[in-house]
């Protein structure tokens, strides 16, 4: 059998220049990769900071290079976090804190007046359905009214945005509360005011519009003050039904910055100062109506 003939082995030379070609192909690759790395490196170290907001590292507590000076001193990021939320969270207390504060104390103001003159003057049934709907408001938690508003009624047909279902809320819970106050201001009136008003020929509506009325106001500007001053920080409650006020923005925020304890004191210091403002109000509306109950007089 013949022997297969085998191929005729390279010269030195011929081997040499094999491996030389094959070398420079494979430094090559090796140049691509490492010039691909320190591509790579170049632009994670050129790319911009994240801001406080977006970075998952973000430590309250340390000061950036690049941020806000006071007076020639770096701020601490806390601050800055601070600074950089505040318009946000004053905007939505603007655009729906302040709204629904407002509109739910006067539709309470007005339903609590009805109510208390159903209870004070009203036919006997009447009166009954006026005292069981201040039992049941008075004796449930506001949140939990929210939510059979908001999440309960729509499985009976009725649906309601977040605003309307809050506002409803509210209107029906400082309803029962001011209610109260009005009944028993309108009850501290004495007597005589009423027969003086029908002496000079008033009917019952003039002696309550002109006579008592007006009385029993000026008692109870404390009390209703201390209601609306209570309501601004009960608006917060809102936030379990979606509405997007000032509690929610903060939540809303906390979610992204993960910096809860510092959003949440910036959130309850926007309420501090709001609360302190209408204390001020309250006070110089006090000492105005004081005049004419002898109540500075009887201090001095």
């Amino acid at each position: 059998m013949p022997r297969r003939l085998q191929p005729p082995l390279p010269a030195c030379g011929e081997r040499a220049r094999v491996r030389g070609n094959r070398r420079p192909r494979r430094h090559f690759f090796r140049g691509r990769i490492n010039f691909l790395r320190a591509k790579a490196s170049r632009t994670v170290a050129e790319a911009p900071r994240l801001s406080p907001s977006l970075s998952m590292n973000y430590d309250p507590l340390r000061t950036r290079g690049g941020s806000a000076h006071l007076k020639g001193f770096p701020l601490p990021n806390w601050l800055n976090l601070m600074a950089e939320s505040l318009p946000t969270l004053l905007w939505a207390g603007l655009i729906f804190t302040v709204p629904l504060t407002l509109l739910s104390f006067v539709l309470g103001l007005l339903l609590g007046l009805v109510t208390a003159i159903v209870r004070l003057f009203a036919p006997a049934p009447f009166v009954a359905v006026a005292r069981y709907y201040v039992w049941v408001i008075r004796g449930t938690p506001l949140l939990v009214q929210l939510f059979v508003i908001f999440y309960g009624l729509p499985s009976m047909g009725i649906l309601l945005d977040a605003f309307p279902a809050a506002l409803i809320g509210f209107t029906l819970n400082i309803g029962a509360y001011t209610s109260e106050i009005i009944r028993a201001v309108i009850s501290s009136v004495p007597r005589g005011q009423w027969e003086a008003a029908y002496s000079i020929g008033m009917s019952w509506s003039q002696a309550m519009r002109r006579t008592i009325l007006p009385q029993a106001g000026r008692v109870a500007v404390p009390p209703l003050s201390n209601t609306f001053i209570s309501l601004v920080k009960d608006t917060s409650l809102a936030a379990a039904i979606t509405v997007p006020e000032l509690f929610q923005t903060a939540q809303r925020i906390v979610a992204t910055t993960y910096e809860p304890l510092i959003l949440y004191i910036e959130a309850a210091l926007i309420y501090l100062v709001m609360s302190s403002v209408l204390s001020a109000l309250q006070v110089k509306l006090e000492k105005r109506f004081a005049r004419y109950g002898g109540f500075l007089e009887a201090r001095a």
